[in-house]
């Protein structure tokens, strides 16, 4: 080949070339501005690939069988530790065989099939999840901490010594039930079902009427509940002088309402909510509208600003009313507290 030649196909690549490039230019031009909903679409392909399962939600939680603990003196706590769950006033109520702490309920009344059961406050995070900070306390807490706030608060109680015997049982147990989730995963399934916040407040007097007629049956036409026997409750009381007291959690309505939808009434909602978003709400309200032993909430929240926008009591760190923080309605609340 001679250097003309060299010259005519040297010439005839750089125009390829540059054809080239300049088609994809013109590609990326049309990607990133003239259509950027396709660069997206590759931007999200890309991510599914390079991230995987960091934004799908994480799997269902299927609790461990009890009949496997092991046959060993560690199994023999966890066992322990389940059936102070499902049976505690036997040995830690007002006439319990350990010793009188609580007001006579179960832990199972409210975690319930002894803290195994998914939207029911199961017990499938807390091993995986603590010690953690919690903003009620404003402290590290331990889950030893944690049950002696149930013990004090949902059982209106005393606490329990930690070195106890019944405090390294229930731990025991606890952990055990959550064995199998890695840490500092939520499992789905583990706390209450979040429901929609409502346009209006929530009603009182619309949530009687949901109550006479599909709660009367087990929890009694005042909220006090029906017995197992002289020692346990096979419903619990709901309000009055048996029942949690007004620092539990079950008392912020969004709590109560979720954990009523996903679970009640008990004995129809097996096979799915029996109830509408709006009845939950209604009755939630109705349940806290009424009359329950008192705590010292003076040491709660101590930074006001991470206060829940449905806890019922003030102060608060916004103007809305504490009628409003305990029936809402919450969105006006909620949208305050995004601005700020």
């Amino acid at each position: 080949m001679n250097s003309s030649e060299k010259r005519f196909f040297d010439t005839i690549r750089l125009c390829l070339l540059a054809i080239s490039l300049l088609l994809l230019l013109f590609f990326l031009l049309f990607v990133l501005v003239i259509n950027p909903s396709v660069g997206e679409l590759f931007r999200s392909t890309e991510e599914s690939k390079n991230l995987g399962e960091l934004h799908s939600d994480p799997p269902m939680w299927t609790p461990p069988d009890s009949t496997l603990i092991s046959a060993t003196p560690e199994g023999d706590l966890i066992r322990y530790g389940r059936e102070l769950v499902a049976h505690t006033a036997v040995y830690l109520g007002p006439n319990g065989s350990i010793a009188a702490l609580t007001n006579g309920m179960n832990c199972q009344n409210c975690h319930l099939r002894a803290g195994k059961k998914q939207f029911a406050i199961n017990f499938s995070a807390v091993g995986s999840t603590y010690p953690k900070l919690r903003a009620r306390s404003g402290g590290i807490e331990s889950v030893e901490k944690r049950v002696n706030d149930c013990m004090e608060r949902s059982l209106n109680g005393t606490h329990l010594a930690d070195n106890s015997r019944e405090m390294q049982a229930l731990v025991s147990y606890i952990k055990w039930v959550g064995k199998d989730v890695p840490k500092d995963v939520v499992p789905s399934g583990s706390g209450i079902t979040v429901l929609p916040f409502m346009n209006r407040a929530a009603d009182p007097v619309k949530g009687k009427s949901v109550y006479d007629a599909q709660c009367i049956r087990c929890h009694g036409t005042d909220g006090e509940g029906m017995r197992l026997n002289n020692v346990e409750w096979r419903y619990p009381p709901l309000w009055g002088a048996a029942s949690f007291n007004t620092g539990a959690g079950l008392l912020r309505l969004s709590r109560i309402a979720g954990y009523v939808k996903s679970n009640m009434p008990n004995d129809l909602a097996l096979n799915g909510p029996v109830l509408s978003d709006d009845e939950a709400w209604d009755v939630a309200a109705y349940i806290v509208s009424m009359p329950r032993p008192k705590k010292d909430l003076s040491r709660d929240w101590p930074d006001l600003a991470t206060k829940p926008i449905d806890h019922p009591f003030g102060p608060y760190a916004d103007p809305f009313p504490e009628s409003q923080h305990k029936y809402g309605p919450f969105l006006p609340i909620q949208e305050h507290h995004k601005r700020k």
